[in-house]
């Protein structure tokens, strides 16, 4: 029997330029029990399908047994939300850092009672339990020193008072 319709639509369709129907008539042939045995090598290909379990493919009702299991029959709240509410953790990070170098300058300055502290002006300052005021003051006068306002050093703690 001559099978050249058959090796036709073969090349065709190692080419994909086959259709539908004629990949049907590929699986039909292939179904059938006589397969010339120099076409037997293509026959695993096209009869995979009507072989396969039909246990392993998913229902007809397998859609609707998942939308009852994750609850689509209630309705969605819609929440609206202020522009403040969706800023609210960028504000809580804030004042976590704003606390913590608060922090972190009160345990340096405890650590620092009666040591020298330098200003950055040039001068040290030396400071026991309350000399906040001393270094404030010593910068403030380093720093009209060395502005190019001419103030007379007798007015400058005239200034501070």
């Amino acid at each position: 029997m001559d099978y050249k319709y058959i090796d036709q639509l073969l090349e065709r369709y190692w080419n994909c330029e086959t259709t539908l129907e004629e990949e049907e008539i590929l699986r039909s042939f292939f179904s059938q029990d006589n397969v010339p045995v120099e076409l037997l090598r293509y026959r695993q290909l096209f009869v995979y399908e009507s072989r396969e379990p039909q246990a392993d493919r998913l229902g007809a009702d397998f859609d609707e047994k998942m939308l009852q299991q994750i609850g689509d029959g209630q309705p969605v709240k819609i929440r609206r939300m202020k522009f403040t509410a969706r800023l609210m953790p960028l504000f809580r990070a804030a004042a976590m850092v704003a606390i913590l170098l608060t922090l972190g300058n009160a345990v340096q300055m405890s650590f620092n009672s009666g040591e020298p502290v330098y200003t950055g002006m040039g001068e040290e300052v030396i400071t026991n339990g309350e000399s906040d005021v001393a270094l404030v003051d010593t910068a403030t006068i380093d720093t009209v020193k060395q502005s190019s306002v001419i103030m007379p050093v007798e007015e400058v703690p005239q200034l501070l008072k």
